[in-house]
């Protein structure tokens, strides 16, 4: 087990995780690679080239712009989407990018190269990143694969540039981790924290957590405040705001309402993402939606604490871990429905986590949330996917929860 919490939930910006988030980090860290090499006066032009699904639809997703970024020295979770189009705007204007934020070079339209009819080997998607000199020869030339989630991978990296140290319960699957549920006498959520102190103490995870949950809540309440259109040249409006409007004017006792304000919030969310503001990968942009969504409803309509959250986003990690380890998040390799439904899955076991509900029931509703999504998948893509491999339970008794310590 290597997959942290917060490499799952991680603060950028919209539209798309792979597409935009990705690709603004390997730029960047690419460019940090030529400032650490002291590479830098040397560069005297940077080519990148997009491959995949990266090069047919980076314009719409944002690629262009978080490559830009991210050469720039900015990284997802500290770039104010409002900075972000007067950035962009300034290096189409002047043709030229201050790399790093250190060293400017010519950048021009040219210079990010969309190859539509050509793959690189290693993934549905990739970009090669080129710095050359001034006579042409080339400094450096680097490969990477944005590979869901905002995750990055770097062709011929090998798997022990990313070793951590090992953590107290490795659990491959979800038989393994209900076994060390019941061996343990610990529930999921506390199994999890365990692993994660394994690389930050308690209160540093505490303290992300909460940023991570604030962060969620402002973007919320931004999307169910903000109308207009979304950017994109297809006139898309704005509903959440509407739909809250609405809503708040509903009379009390509406059976229905609970689940109303659940759609509402995932939507302010999804607005957000779309807009290109702050959101959190969850496990995915495209995803972002619904396990803030499920936070909220868990706050306002049961009663909800704090501690309580803590247990969610806990217990969602542990059944995001085994999707991303075993199958995918990845909705460039999946599809939509693929990174939805790992985000339903995750927001199910979350919630029975943050209502003290056995291990076994965790298990279940992970299950049940991810069978929900299978009939949007061809055969051929489940297959791929590996979901029951990923999810199947074994046979352990449901364990004795804990309260958070």
């Amino acid at each position: 087990m290597r997959t942290s919490l917060f490499d799952l939930f991680k603060i950028g910006i919209g539209p798309s995780s792979s597409p935009t988030v990705g690709p603004m980090r390997a730029a960047y860290r690419f460019a940090h690679r030529m400032s650490n090499h002291e590479l830098l006066p040397r560069i005297a032009r940077i080519q990148v080239e997009l491959f995949g699904s990266l090069a047919l639809t980076g314009l719409g997703h944002g690629t262009d712009r978080g490559i830009l970024l991210g050469l720039l020295g900015k990284q997802p979770d500290q770039t104010e989407p409002a900075e972000v189009q007067g950035l962009i705007d300034g290096i189409h204007a002047s043709q030229q990018l201050l790399l790093f934020g250190l060293h400017s070079v010519p950048f021009k339209t040219g210079d990010l190269a969309f190859n539509k009819n050509a793959l690189l080997p290693g993934y549905s998607n990739g970009m090669r990143f080129t710095a050359l000199d001034g006579e042409a020869r080339t400094i450096d030339s680097r490969v990477y694969y944005p590979v869901g989630g905002g995750f990055i991978s770097e062709e011929g990296e090998s798997s022990s540039a990313h070793d951590t140290p090992a953590v107290l319960y490795p659990f491959h699957s979800a038989a393994e981790l209900l076994a060390i549920g019941e061996e343990k006498s610990l529930p999921i959520h506390l199994v999890m924290l365990t692993n994660e102190m394994t690389w930050r103490p308690i209160e540093e995870i505490r303290g992300g957590i909460r940023n991570l949950w604030n962060v969620m809540q402002q973007y919320a309440a931004r999307g169910l405040e903000t109308r207009g259109e979304l950017p994109g040249g297809l006139a898309v409006r704005r509903r959440a705001a509407e739909m809250a409007a609405t809503l708040r004017q509903d009379q009390p006792g509406d059976p229905l309402g609970a689940m109303d304000w659940l759609n509402v919030w995932a939507i302010a969310v999804n607005e957000e993402n779309a807009a290109g503001g702050r959101v959190v990968t969850a496990p995915t942009n495209g995803a972002a939606g619904i396990i803030p969504a499920v936070a909220h409803y868990y706050m306002r309509f049961l009663a909800g604490t704090q501690e309580g959250i803590y247990c969610y986003f806990l217990g969602a990690a542990a059944i995001g871990v085994l999707y991303k380890e075993n199958a995918s998040i990845s909705g460039a390799e999946v599809g939509c429905h693929g990174e939805v439904g790992v985000a339903c899955s995750m927001a199910a076991g979350g919630l029975v986590s943050a209502l003290n509900g056995t291990n076994e029931q965790l298990e279940h509703a992970a299950e049940i949330a991810m069978e929900h999504n299978l009939p949007m998948i061809p055969w051929a893509d489940w297959c791929k996917f590996r979901v029951s491999n990923a999810m199947r339970s074994g046979r352990s008794r449901p364990s004795t929860p804990r309260a958070w310590p």
